[in-house]
C-alpha cells in the first residue's frame, strides 16, 4: 500500500465533493417548472465531469492499494 498516494486520492475526493456534489444533488420535487434545454445541458456537463473525475479518483485508490512492482523483475 502507498499511504501517500492514498492520502492524495482522498484529498482529491474531498475537493471533488466540495466543488461539484452540490451541483448534481437532486433538488426537491416540489418544483413543477420543467428545466430548459440549456439547464439540462449544464446539469449533464456537471454530471459528466463529476463521473470522469470520480473514476480517476477510484483508479488512484485502487493503485494505492496495489503492491509495488518488484524492481528486480
Amino acid at each position: 500500500m502507498d499511504p501517500k498516494r492514498l492520502k492524495q486520492a482522498f484529498q482529491h475526493l474531498e475537493a471533488l465533493d466540495e466543488r461539484l456534489t452540490y451541483k448534481i444533488r437532486p433538488r426537491s420535487s416540489a418544483s413543477v417548472i420543467s428545466p430548459t434545454a440549456d439547464q439540462v445541458d449544464a446539469k449533464l456537463r456537471d454530471l459528466a465531469a463529476y463521473t470522469v473525475e470520480l473514476k480517476e479518483i477510484m483508479r488512484e485508490f485502487m493503485l494505492s492499494f496495489a503492491k509495488p512492482r518488484d524492481p528486480a523483475a
